[in-house]
C-alpha cells in the first residue's frame, strides 16, 4: 500500500481536493452525496473531524495544501472488516451485486471478490442489464447503459462527454473511454428495481463505492467496499450505520495495485 500509494503519508488526492469536498458534502451538493440522506448536519469542521478518525487525514484545517494522509493501519482494519462481512454471506450463501463508479479503476478488486463468493455458493447478480438511464453530472445529464465487466455492473455513456466538472466525474480516457465514472446512486436503484421485477429478492450483500455504496446503505442492504479520502459520503454512511464497511483506499491507481488488497481480504474471509 505504501509503495503504490494507496495509503500513507503522501497519497495522491491532495488536501485541497479533500477539504473541497467536505464543503461540498456540507452544502448537499448531489455529487459528493453519492445519494447518502446524511442525519443532522453535517458542516466542514464535522466532516474533517469524521475523517480524521476513519481515513486518517490531517484533522485540523491549518493544513490546506499539499498531499493529504490515509492511515494504513485504518486501511487494514477496514479490510478486516470486509473480509468478515464476505465471510458471514458465504457462510449462509447469501446472494451478492456488485457495482463500482471505478469501472477503469476497481471492478478487478470487485470481481475477484464476487468470483470467490460465487465458488462458495453464493448466487450472483447482474440485473438490469441493457438498461438506459440518465446520469447527473458536473457537466451536465449523460445518457448511459448499465453493462457489466465480468460479474460487477458498470455504465457505458452512449453520448458525447459533458464539459469536465468537479470532482473529477468525467468519463475515462484510452481504453475502454466509454466506460462512465460516476458518483450517482440511479444505477444500484435500478438494479434492485430491475431484481424485484423479475420476481427475485433483493441482494444479501451489495459491494461497491460512490453511489453503489451508499445507494445500497440508504436502500436497507448490507453494503461494503473502497472510498478515497476525498469521498466523505460513505465514511458518514458508515458512521450513520447505514454502510456496513468502508475501507479507505486511494481509488485512482492502477487496477493491478487492488490486487494484493483483495487477495488479502479473501485470506482472511477464508476464501
Amino acid at each position: 500500500m505504501l509503495r503504490r500509494r494507496l495509503a500513507g503519508p503522501r497519497v495522491p488526492t491532495s488536501r485541497q481536493q479533500n477539504l473541497r469536498s467536505y464543503r461540498l458534502f456540507g452544502q448537499g451538493d448531489g455529487e459528493a452525496l453519492m445519494g447518502l440522506e446524511p442525519e443532522g448536519r453535517w458542516g466542514p469542521g464535522a466532516v474533517l473531524a469524521l475523517m480524521a478518525e476513519r481515513c486518517g487525514v490531517r484533522p485540523d484545517f491549518s493544513y490546506g495544501q499539499g498531499p493529504d494522509t490515509i492511515d494504513p493501519e485504518l486501511t487494514l482494519a477496514a479490510l478486516d472488516r470486509l473480509a468478515a462481512l464476505l465471510s458471514r454471506t458465504a457462510r449462509r450463501r447469501g446472494s451478492v451485486l456488485a457495482g463500482t463508479g471505478h469501472p477503469t479503476r476497481l471492478a478487478g478488486f470487485y470481481g475477484a471478490l464476487v468470483g470467490a463468493l460465487a465458488a462458495a455458493g453464493c448466487p450472483v447478480r447482474t440485473p438490469g442489464q441493457g438498461a438506459r438511464l440518465r446520469i447527473p453530472t458536473p457537466g451536465g445529464d449523460r445518457l448511459c447503459l448499465v453493462d457489466r465487466l465480468g460479474p460487477v455492473l458498470v455504465l457505458r455513456a452512449l453520448d458525447a462527454p459533458p464539459r469536465s466538472g468537479r470532482l473529477g466525474s468525467g468519463p475515462a480516457r484510452g481504453a475502454g473511454e466509454d466506460l462512465q465514472h460516476t458518483h450517482s446512486a440511479l444505477p444500484v436503484r435500478l438494479a434492485v428495481a430491475a431484481l424485484a421485477e423479475s420476481g427475485h429478492p433483493p441482494p444479501d450483500l451489495v459491494l461497491g463505492d460512490h453511489g453503489w455504496l451508499c445507494g445500497a446503505g440508504r436502500l436497507g442492504l448490507a453494503a461494503g467496499g473502497l472510498a478515497d479520502s476525498n469521498d466523505p459520503a460513505p465514511f458518514v454512511g458508515e458512521a450513520q450505520g447505514t454502510v456496513d464497511v468502508v475501507v479507505p483506499v486511494d481509488d485512482g491507481a492502477q487496477p493491478g495495485c487492488y490486487r494484493l488488497l483483495s487477495d488479502y481480504v479473501l485470506q482472511r474471509a477464508h476464501l
